[in-house]
């Protein structure tokens, strides 16, 4: 008594209220009858409750359960209640959505007629739906979304259960990323405000309902195949609409739009109409729409041509990447977070008014045609960016020299520019940066060692520059370098000296020593909208360059080729257990193949093409299980390829120029002589110490055969002695 409830242990307040909100008295001992009166029931804001582990005495449930509106999670296992569950119970709205349930959907949930909420999102179920509404008269939201739902061919076809259209309460709708297929039909129902079936199988055109559905806030219907011509003004019907999605379908779209449509659309903030075919200039009506709600616009994969400025006060996601337009860049409004514009035909110079931009955290300008220097001010910008990819464009000049203290870059593209460098070590600063891809520029500098203390760094590209000089590393033994590096290429430079076998020892990540801890298939990051933006390369893989739109988490690649690196291959290659792709090709190594590359269980390509290395190729390499790209031609190997497995499907290219090998599948083949059974010669048998090996015997038995022909031609033309001719002449005559 005297003390704060919400300091106990087991109590959790709205610390901006200070209700009571959560009360955990498991296992607390509790004994005795449960009182139906107990002030308990005075906690009208409660939302989780576990009595579980205690021992109330075969008491009945109280009904008075059933008036904690607010509650989602209730316990009473290993209670000691007895009798039926009071039906007021079943007014509660309990959330299953993303528990991580599995196995087949609970057909019997549809049960329930006081259901008012069913949230069983983001879970791995499957099954079906019911036919009938059954007893869901109450049911007013409705969240099936990723559970990869599948319609049977004898129970709907395939189609949206029909009591989806008539359920007199239902307002929401949540079935994206499922499997149903077949038309959308006509609403009955008036009561709907959102409807989400984004990554479906639909088809056909939109029900003309949709139009009269006057309480409508959201209609997402992206990635589906639906068709048919929709006058866009149509939409101005919906008054409330504040969430448009219809991207990625085969819709043809019209835009007859008058100053009534604009007043009719006016509480739109999210409008996403990529890839549908939309061509010529960007839609005036779009560009007049610069109302205080519009936030989100993506017009991506379309045919657009010409935009003239950017009208859109409040603006904060601008995707117009993927078309076909050209002219200076507009500057958007400083309320932008995501600036999306890659892919087009921009040309001219890029405005430092774009640093106004102050929450901009994805900025993407690559594949356009844009030239100049970059603005300096993007490394002040570096406090909020986290994504910029200037690729393939035409500047020139310097890279911006300072980057913040609290720089939030993650990902740094400038790859396929005119850019001279130099990098400065005050990219340091950004020390969660993933992803550094300087490649295809004319930077004139030596290795920037440094690098190799940012902690997260997992790609880190640098081909095709000037840069030259030994990968020395001048830090001390103990501290950490590379150690998350997955992807480096090197490649097209002028390094020159021995392998860097300092940084291969310290690739943690490569070796398995370092945990790689997303969970995502791709390396990327996610956008403030919720989306997933990827991260994307150029490398060679197995002998051909390859743009990948994203990169996966597993890959492990190196590639040092194009140098003059000297020396052996180091045999600490063989610890880079996780390695995907190593290619060493065009340098000046010499030495043998190291057996311990056939510990690279992972390996897929291996291309040591183009150097001085020589003696036999290891046998070990035939038992790697993924190898399905091999080069060593251009070298001075010699003896017999391996054989059997994964080199049984090289061919011939694999080994040209090396004029020593022999066998499959060179059409040089390979004599060889099989040796003497072991011990087959030793004296006084195996403990003996003299032991003739099969060159040995070769000797002798070649110098026995010269030996013994010229005694035998000296025998037969002298006559003598008398007792050997006559003993030949009589085993001849009897023959």
């Amino acid at each position: 008594e005297g003390t704060d409830c919400c300091s106990w242990d087991g109590v959790t307040c709205d610390h901006l209220n200070a209700h009571v909100i959560a009360l955990d008295l498991s296992c607390s001992c509790l004994y005795g009858t449960f009182p139906s009166n107990t002030t308990l029931f005075l906690l009208p804001h409660l939302q989780k409750l576990n009595l579980a582990g205690n021992d109330f005495n075969l008491s009945k449930i109280p009904s008075d359960f059933g008036q904690f509106t607010s509650l989602f999670y209730l316990n009473l296992s290993y209670t000691g209640f007895v009798g039926e569950v009071p039906s007021q119970v079943s007014h509660l709205s309990l959330s299953l959505a993303g528990c991580g349930l599995q196995g087949k959907f609970p057909k019997n949930i549809f049960d329930l007629p006081n259901l008012n909420l069913l949230y069983m999102g983001g879970n791995q179920l499957s099954g079906q739906i019911p036919r009938s509404l059954g007893n869901l008269l109450q049911l007013t939201q409705l969240d099936l979304s990723g559970i990869q739902l599948s319609l049977s061919d004898n129970l709907l076809n395939g189609t949206l259960p029909s009591w989806l259209y008539t359920a007199p309460s239902l307002k929401t709708i949540y079935l994206s990323q499922n499997q149903f297929s077949g038309h959308i039909k006509e609403f009955q129902s008036k009561s709907l405000e959102r409807i989400w079936l984004e990554n479906n199988k639909l088809q056909g055109p939109l029900p003309s309902s949709i139009f009269q559905l006057l309480n409508l806030t959201s209609l997402a219907l992206s990635s589906n195949n639906l068709s048919g011509v929709i006058e866009f003004s149509m939409f101005s019907n919906l008054p409330n609409l504040k969430y448009l999605h219809l991207s990625c379908n085969s819709l043809s779209l019209t835009f007859n739009t008058t100053s009534t449509f604009l007043k009719g659309l006016k509480s739109l903030e999210s409008l996403d109409l990529s890839c549908n075919n939309i061509e010529g200039k960007i839609p005036q009506w779009m560009q007049e729409m610069g109302n205080d709600s519009l936030t989100f616009l993506n017009v991506s994969h379309n045919s657009l041509t010409e935009v003239e400025h950017f009208p859109w006060k409040n603006i904060e996601f601008l995707d117009l990447s993927s078309n076909l337009i050209r002219g200076n860049l507009p500057i958007p409004a400083s309320t932008i977070n995501v600036f999306l514009i890659s892919n087009n035909r921009f040309n001219g110079e890029v405005s430092s008014l774009i640093c106004n931009a102050s929450s901009l955290q994805i900025l993407d300008l690559s594949h356009n045609n844009l030239s100049g220097t970059i603005p300096q001010c993007f490394g002040n910008l570096s406090n909020s960016l986290e994504f910029l990819n200037l690729k393939k464009n035409k500047f020139y000049g310097t890279i911006p020299p300072t980057f913040a203290e609290g720089c939030q870059l993650t990902n740094f593209n400038l790859n396929g520019n005119l850019l001279e460098g130099p990098l400065t070590p005050s990219i340091l600063n950004c020390k969660g940066l993933e992803v550094l891809d300087l490649g295809n520029n004319k930077i004139n500098d030596t290795f920037p060692h440094w690098l190799g203390s940012l902690p997260q760094l997992q790609v880190l590209v640098l081909k095709s520059n000037h840069m030259h000089g030994p990968l020395c590393v001048n830090s001390s033994k103990s501290s950490p370098f590379f150690s998350k590096i997955q992807i480096f290429d090197l490649s097209s430079n002028y390094f020159s000296g021995p392998l860097p076998v300092r940084y291969i020892n310290s690739f943690k990540a490569i070796i398995n020593l370092e945990k790689i801890g997303s969970t995502m298939s791709y390396m990327g990051m996610n956008d403030p909208q919720g989306g997933f933006y990827t991260y994307s390369i150029g490398i060679v893989m197995k002998g051909q360059f390859m743009e990948l739109v994203k990169i996966f988490t597993m890959w492990m690649i190196i590639d040092l080729s194009n140098y003059q690196f000297e020396g052996g291959i180091p045999k600490v290659i063989g610890k880079l257990n996780l390695l995907k792709g190593l290619n060493l090709s065009h340098n000046n190594l010499n030495g043998g193949i190291p057996t311990s590359i056939g510990n690279l269980t992972k390996l897929e390509w291996l291309d040591l093409s183009s150097n001085r290395l020589s003696r036999t190729i290891p046998n070990r390499l035939a038992d790697l299980p993924f190898l399905s790209s091999f080069n060593v031609s251009d070298n001075q190997l010699h003896g017999q390829i391996p054989q059997g497995k994964q080199f049984n499907t090289f061919g011939n290219d694999s080994y040209e120029g090396n004029k020593g090998l022999c066998g499959f599948p060179v059409s040089k083949g390979c004599n060889i002589i099989e040796p003497a059974p072991p011990n087959v010669l030793e004296k006084d048998g195996p403990k003996s110490n003299i032991t003739f090996g099969w060159k040995v015997v070769l000797i002798g038995y070649g110098c026995g055969v010269v030996f013994g022909m010229s005694v035998g031609y000296v025998v037969f033309q002298t006559g003598k002695p008398k007792w050997l001719v006559n003993l030949v002449e009589i085993q001849h005559e009897k023959k």
